[in-house]
């Protein structure tokens, strides 16, 4: 089959590699659609540490069953189907707690961070255990599919930090899932929405997707202004989806005392904590981890069109186009949200 390599950092090579091999407990997917994540194009340059090559990435995709192993008894070849980007054990201590996200010995499609590797979806075919799998409805398509892993992101920081209808939110960081935040916490019933990034184009998406008020992060009094809008207290919740040492200041400052902060970013692998703030003022600061269990919520919203993505994806592409796609992406080069490549 034919897959995007990652080759060496900063060299994908579009080439010939073995076709997958399915388990019993597997099936074949076709691959039809997988977006680019931001975390694959900072595996291109090794920033991350997560994606040590030689390494197949991708891990936003969807496609058909093509085969299926010997103990696969729900699923069958034709079924259109996406999957989450996790690989987790059944019965290990976490998933049997509901926690499949932390699960012990969990693996990433499309990662390898020294400790295991595991190959992704920018390839023709890929194989993919059946409790990961999730049926796309006849209304929503493969491009469209490949966009519920961003989705299911943002609705899982959603779900774990306790929001009520009538909060006030703030998320910090306009870019994909700072997006998809926004869409959701509509959704959700928060009261007031107010978005903050470096960027007035983001901030621009921000606004026409529903945020309420957005401020660029190094604007005069921004403090000041937020209480303004939160009855002279700050934010209720705030979602940080940067990653790095000033957005989550600014997630942590911008909260009112007894607040939660829920952080989603993670590019970065530490960075500077303002302790006092949080100790101080008793705030509930909380990680999010990928997803646990949100697929098939997402895919009944867009099902319904409560969510929708299309305004999110730049382009469509073939796969062998797509070293040239990530290195627009990684030079910033133009005004570039997702781009989905096609096999």
């Amino acid at each position: 089959m034919k897959a995007l390599v990652l080759e060496k950092y900063n060299q994908l090579v579009y080439k010939d590699v073995p076709d997958p091999e399915i388990n019993t407990n597997e099936v074949l997917v076709q691959v039809k659609a997988c977006g680019i994540c931001g975390s694959d194009v900072h595996g291109l340059d090794g920033s991350t540490g997560r994606r040590i090559p030689p390494l197949i990435m991708g891990h936003e995709a969807s496609g058909v069953i093509i085969q299926t192993g010997s103990d696969v008894k729900d699923w069958k070849s034709g079924d259109r189907v996406t999957f989450d980007s996790t690989v987790y054990h059944l019965n290990d201590w976490f998933t049997l707690r509901g926690l499949y996200n932390l699960s012990d010995n969990r693996e990433v499609l499309g990662v390898s961070p020294g400790t295991y590797k595991r190959n992704g979806a920018f390839a023709e075919y890929i194989s993919i255990p059946q409790h990961i799998l999730y049926k796309i409805p006849d209304n929503v398509s493969f491009e469209q599919a490949a966009m519920v892993e961003a989705v299911a992101v943002a609705l899982h920081s959603i779900n774990i930090s306790g929001i009520r209808s009538g909060n006030s939110c703030i998320v910090v960081g306009a870019g994909m899932i700072g997006i998809f935040l926004i869409k959701l916490l509509k959704i959700s019933g928060a009261s007031c929405i107010i978005a903050v990034d470096i960027n007035e184009k983001r901030l621009m998406k921000a606004k026409n997707t529903g945020a309420d008020y957005t401020f660029l992060s190094d604007e005069g009094s921004l403090s000041e202004k937020i209480k303004d809008l939160t009855g002279k207290r700050g934010a209720d919740i705030s979602f940080e989806a940067v990653g790095k040492n000033e957005s989550v200041r600014t997630a942590i400052e911008n909260v009112r005392r007894g607040g939660k902060v829920v952080l989603v970013g993670n590019i970065s692998p530490t960075v500077d904590f303002p302790l006092q703030k949080v100790v101080t003022g008793e705030l509930k600061v909380l990680g999010s981890c990928a997803i646990c269990g949100e697929y098939e919520a997402v895919l009944n919203y867009m099902k319904m069109g409560k969510v929708t993505v299309d305004d999110q994806i730049s382009a469509i592409v073939p796969l062998s186009e797509g070293a040239q796609w990530f290195k627009k992406l990684s030079d910033n080069e133009g005004d570039i949200d997702k781009v989905i490549l096609v096999p």
